[in-house]
Order: structure tokens, then sequence, then C-alpha cells
């Protein structure tokens, strides 16, 4: 079995996958706490790898590989579905472009890491440009079961659920989930998501009534999840 370890930045989360003696780093910027945390659980780092390739993701790989003999895997070595194993057992990637053309997910048992694809409560910017390509990449993990933990690669969770209570001011599910809000365990579930993520509730009779409202084109699935990015 697989273990999750966050660790904070800013507003940025990094993660550590490890099992009883192995360790795979996602977007380690916490480099220092990282590498203190391994040697004081007398793990080995195997490898270093990042959902996309942003600085504020990337930073600190360096510094991580400059300190063990961890294999760093870019993009061009995570291939989608590929399996990566740390102690014999399965991560799986998920490509999932949209924010940006590499963005991936990493999926260790019933956990998702999904750096800048799937925030809790939103998700990111399309900064790709390629607006069906993320709407498929939402989809994909839409899929997934209820119970699987999300853990993000920032700590949005104020600001996401202030803009998701305006355009469902009448969703309790919001204000239970910020009352359940841990900063130092940042996380939802995916039914979590379903109840409170507009992104993710564009199938929901409220957010079709809020495009209705707003006049914007919502005859399909897609036609929906792009009129609600287009909402500000």
């Amino acid at each position: 079995m697989l273990n999750i370890e966050q660790f904070r930045y800013g507003d940025n989360l990094g993660y550590l996958i490890y099992g009883k003696t192995q360790a795979l780093v996602v977007d380690g910027g916490a480099w220092q706490k990282i590498l203190s945390f391994g040697q004081k659980n007398n793990l080995t780092l195997a490898f270093v790898t990042n959902t996309h390739q942003h600085y504020d993701h990337t930073s600190g790989n360096e510094h991580l590989l400059k300190a063990t003999k961890a294999k760093f895997l870019g993009f061009v070595d995570l291939t989608d579905n590929k399996e990566i194993h740390v102690d014999s057992e399965k991560i799986m990637v998920y490509r999932t472009p949209g924010h940006t053309d590499d963005s991936v997910c990493f999926h260790a048992g019933s956990t998702l890491l999904s750096g800048d694809t799937l925030f809790n409560g939103t998700i990111g910017n399309c900064f790709s440009g390629n607006l069906k390509s993320f709407y498929l990449s939402i989809k994909r993990l839409m899929a997934l079961p209820d119970e699987t933990i999300i853990y993000a690669g920032h700590d949005y969770v104020r600001d996401s659920l202030a803009f998701a209570r305006h355009l469902e001011p009448e969703n309790m599910d919001i204000d239970t989930f910020w009352n359940s809000y841990d900063p130092d365990d940042v996380s939802s579930t995916m039914a979590e998501e379903r109840r409170i993520n507009p992104y993710l509730r564009f199938n929901e009779e409220p957010i079709i009534k809020l495009l209705q409202k707003n006049r914007l084109p919502l005859s399909t699935e897609w036609e929906r999840w792009k009129s609600l990015m287009s909402i500000e």
C-alpha cells in the first residue's frame, strides 16, 4: 500500500508518494522538507517528476536530483496509462491536457494527484488554449469513483468556493465543504467535487438555469461546459 504526504510551499502543494522503502516526488518545490521527511522515514527517493512544467512546480527538481540518486521522469517519459512502480505498487499516469499541453495526473490507489488540472472546488486556467482537450480531460477524471481523494497542485480553496457560491448561492454543500477545510491536509473526494465544483456540475439543474439566464449555448455537455468556462 502506498502513502501520500503533502508539502506546502506558499499556496503550492507538492507530494511524496511512498511505500516501505521507496518514494516518488511530484512537484517537489518544498525540496528541503521532502528530503528531511525521506531521511527521517528511511526512504529512498526513486523518482522525481511533475504534473506539468510551470516553474512553480519544477523549482525543486534540481535540488532533489543533486541530493539523491532519483531518476527524473519528464513529460516524454509520462506516456498515457504508463505504470510507475514504487515498492512494487502501481502508480498510473493520465495525460490530461488543458491547463497546459503537458499536464498529467498521477493515480495511486484511491488517490489522484491532479496538479493544476483539477483543484478542490474549481479547475485550472486553460493556458494551452485548447478548451476541448481540457473538457475531455475533466470528463476523464469525472469517471473516477466517488471515493477518489483529490490532491491538487495549489490551495485555492477559499477563492474557489467564493466563486462557486457566486454561481450557486443556494448550494449548501459549498458551506459544508468549507467548514471541513483543513489547511494542513488540503483535499476533497470526487463525491464532494460533484457537489461543489461548478465545472463538474454542468449537467445539474442550477447550472443549466444559470446558463439559460445568461443566454449561453447549452444543448450538449460540451456546449454547457464551454459556456460555463466563459462566465466570470
